[in-house]
């Protein structure tokens, strides 16, 4: 990949299952997030060190209510929010 970038999840909104992707020109720590409504982070998808590529990590929300939610995705000292929507 050319760019650092957070791809919005899919299917957006979704119910229970979302993939969310997103692309690394250099290796880095990467840390994905979710945070309710009120800012309070909920759970953390992924904290590692990853190579150069393109990834995809699936996150099951079935415990949590419907409602809107952000996607935090930080890589080294950049960070991406995403908005995405849970209907069930």
């Amino acid at each position: 990949p050319k760019d650092i970038e957070l791809y919005q999840n899919y299917p957006n909104p979704f119910n229970a299952t979302t993939s969310i992707r997103f692309a690394l020109n250099r290796s880095g720590i990467v840390k994905i997030s979710i945070f309710d409504i009120s800012g309070k982070e909920i759970e953390t998808l992924d904290y590692e060190n990853l190579n150069a590529g393109i990834y995809r990590i699936n996150w099951n929300a079935s415990k949590y209510s419907s409602g809107v939610y952000f996607l935090k995705f930080n890589f080294n000292n950049q960070s991406n929010v995403k908005r995405i929507l849970l209907m069930k």
